[in-house]
């Protein structure tokens, strides 16, 4: 019996196994890379910037009085500042009062230059929701 299950299996076990075709040529090996070097170091100076980008100036009507003022301009129109920040060549100035905070961003429209307001935001001081810009600025007005 054992001889029989031999003799059925030989022809799957030499299905199996590989025969060699004609005898194949050595097929030629690439040649290896070389090893790749990095490039020598260079200096590198940094990049000069980009070059000054002039602000966006927001345009609306009840703020001809504050847009592109300075900031002794906006003291004499407002009175002292609440806040008064400085960062780099721009400045935030805070004004509030009871009906309103207003906050004006400054920034210099050439290089060098004096920093004037360019845009202007305003909420209410009790929930600081959004309020009409132009209404705050007449609000806070000093007389």
């Amino acid at each position: 019996m054992r001889a029989k299950i031999a003799l059925l299996l030989t022809p799957l076990a030499a299905a199996c196994a590989s025969v060699p075709d004609a005898p194949q040529q050595a097929r030629p090996v690439p040649p290896r890379p070389e090893a790749s070097r990095p490039p020598p170091q260079q200096s590198v100076t940094p990049a000069a910037p980009a070059g000054f980008l002039q602000p966006q100036v927001l345009r609306m009507r009840g703020l001809e009085d504050v847009i592109e003022r300075d900031r002794a301009a906006l003291v004499g129109l407002f009175g002292t500042p609440r806040l008064d920040v400085v960062e780099g060549d721009a400045r935030k100035l805070q004004f509030s009062g009871e009906a309103c905070v207003l906050d004006v961003y400054l920034y210099p429209m050439s290089p060098g230059a004096e920093p004037v307001a360019t845009y202007v935001d305003a909420r209410r001081y009790s929930d600081g929701l959004d309020v009409d810009r132009a209404a705050c600025v007449e609000a806070l007005r000093q007389r």
